[in-house]
């Protein structure tokens, strides 16, 4: 059952720690985010630059954006399926392959 309690700065300011410890752990433990983050801080300006209006330049730059969420999202799902199934599985396997083509 969901919180009834308003959002204060103080959940806020939870919420927003977590969140950067989960971005850490996937700059930490995983490459293809690296590789992603690193082609985000290229191709960020360069679609700044290269958009034509703030439509042109919005859809640049937030399909980057959401390049890495899903990345996070697949990064997520390996790691469940991992912990889960350390054993190769086929379902194990499908759930990543699925993940890694949502990227």
């Amino acid at each position: 059952m969901p919180s009834t309690e308003p959002r204060g700065p103080r959940q806020i300011a939870r919420a927003f720690k977590w969140s950067m410890q989960g971005l850490r752990a996937a700059w930490r433990h995983e490459a293809s985010f690296r590789l992603e983050g690193y082609l985000f801080v290229i191709l960020c300006p360069l679609g700044l630059w290269l958009g034509h209006g703030a439509v042109e330049k919005a859809i640049l730059v937030g399909s980057l954006v959401l390049v890495l969420s899903a990345e996070l999202l697949n990064s997520a799902v390996e790691a469940i399926v991992d912990k889960t199934t350390p054993e190769f599985h086929e379902l194990a396997g499908r759930a990543k392959d699925m993940g890694s083509a949502a990227v």
